[in-house]
């Protein structure tokens, strides 16, 4: 046989191997598929909805839950990362990669998978023998975890809006309702008004309304409106989502971010004159831009897409409610209007305890003659004073009371109404209180520094017909 003959009988042999060989191990995978599926069953659960929009709360935490198993940490290939602003590790399963783990005897196994495009998902397998009796009470425990853990961690969230998604960030913003410089009956009522909001679902399901409440901030820039907001979500615990309204194309869009937020939040607009001049009398051209028309904006406040989830807040701020449309203020779209004056003097004697720890001091009363004879400043303005002076006192009041001397600012009508119309709840909204005899307590505490009464205050609404 000549050397030809034989290279070419070695190669068919060879080649005749190498497709014997692949035949093997592609039966033998698509029998061991058979028998998976055979004795398996999956469960897909995908970061978000079909359309991509809307994130799948179930995977927010299933993540949380197999990132503290053992035998993620355990694994071949895990990323640990700290989130900025945050002094929290967290350990994430790398993608496509497996780990196990146990429910009442049975085994599971979850897989992180990714695909070339970015689409994020959890695998669950479970025996079929298992599945009937062990699905559902698993899938129970992965989310009792998971919100246990949540709860531990106790960070709260800040969102912004990009495209048609939130991003967010941590939270960590130190202002309390203590530190707050702002009129002490107005800090009380809006503190009250929280709590009561907050333990009202029994009483909004009774009388049908859906679990929400909005909020009017209206003043010059630097008298605490996004300070205030700040303590009131630390307050209730509630995450932030600041909406960016020059970053949203048309209502669609402004629609699909409202369905992507949850409960138990706070939702902000700012500067709202700035986007909409024309509800305030002004040129409607001369704003700020944004694909969100007046129409979508009253129905982001109360209409049907306003109520995809419960427990929300919705706090919108302007500079001055002169001249604001009525369409926009009336009951159920802003049910507390909340002025935010320039610097008063029991906002100042706050920010002097704040800044530089003084209660009382020589100088108050020059501080407060001035304040009262017109002189104004923001309690931004004063609180940067105090920085500046924070290393002695008497300075930093000599300072704030020089500012006071020099100062000027043109007068809006807003900025001269009585202290005890800076804190006002439309009569008709669907307040939280739980009994009539609240409103009165409230209304009268209200009353504590005039006898005049404020025209949006009314409580008793069975002396209005």
């Amino acid at each position: 046989m000549a050397s030809g003959d034989v290279f070419l009988f070695l190669f068919c042999c060879l080649q005749t191997l190498i497709i014997s060989v692949l035949l093997f191990f592609l039966i033998r995978r698509r029998r061991g598929e058979d028998e998976r599926s055979r004795f398996y069953q999956c469960y897909r659960i995908p970061e978000f909805d079909g359309d991509g929009l809307r994130e799948n709360g179930l995977y927010r935490r299933v993540s949380v839950y197999i990132n503290s198993l053992p035998a993620a940490e355990d694994s071949e290939l895990a990323n640990l990362y700290t989130p900025r602003n945050s002094t929290e590790m967290t350990l994430r399963l790398e993608a496509n990669r497996s780990v196990e783990d146990s429910f009442l005897g049975a085994k599971m196994w979850w897989k992180n998978e990714e695909d070339g495009q970015g689409n994020r998902s959890f695998v669950l397998s479970v025996r079929r023998k298992d599945k009937s009796g062990l699905l559902r009470p698993y899938l129970q425990h992965v989310q009792a975890v998971a919100d246990e853990i949540t709860s531990q961690r106790k960070e709260l969230r800040i969102f912004s809006n990009s495209g048609k998604r939130w991003r967010s960030a941590p939270f960590r913003h130190p202002a309390t309702f203590e530190t707050v410089a702002m009129e002490p009956e107005v800090k009380k009522g809006l503190k009250s008004d929280l709590e009561s909001f907050a333990k009202g679902r029994q009483y909004f399901h009774r009388v049908g309304r859906t679990w929400k409440r909005g909020y009017l901030f209206y003043g010059v820039s630097g008298t605490g409106k996004s300070t205030t907001i700040a303590a009131m979500a630390n307050l209730l615990g509630y995450d932030l989502y600041v909406m960016e309204l020059s970053h949203i194309a048309d209502d669609s869009e402004l629609k699909i971010l409202l369905q992507q937020i949850s409960g138990r939040t706070i939702l902000v607009v700012e500067d709202l004159d700035d986007f909409f001049p024309g509800i305030v009398g002004e040129d409607p051209d001369g704003g700020r831009t944004t694909g969100v028309t007046i129409s979508g904006l009253l129905n982001m406040m109360d209409g049907i897409w306003s109520c995809c989830e419960e427990q929300r807040i919705m706090v919108l701020t302007m500079g001055s409610k002169d001249g604001i449309d009525p369409t926009v203020l009336r009951p159920g779209r802003l049910d507390v209007h909340i002025h935010f004056p320039v610097c008063t003097f029991p906002a100042f004697k706050t920010l002097a305890s704040n800044y530089l720890g003084v209660k009382d001091h020589k100088l108050f009363t020059h501080v407060e003659e001035h304040l009262q004879t017109g002189a104004s400043l923001t309690p931004a303005e004063i609180g940067e004073i105090m920085i500046v002076n924070r290393s002695s006192p008497s300075r930093a009041l000599k300072s704030v009371i020089n500012a006071l001397q020099s100062s000027s600012r043109p007068a809006r009508k807003s900025d001269n109404v009585h202290p005890s119309e800076n804190f006002a709840v439309l009569p008709d909204s669907s307040h939280s209180f739980n009994s009539l005899s609240e409103f009165r307590k409230l209304y009268k505490f209200l009353r504590t520094k005039s006898q005049r009464k404020p025209p949006q205050l009314s409580f008793d609404h069975s002396k209005e017909s």
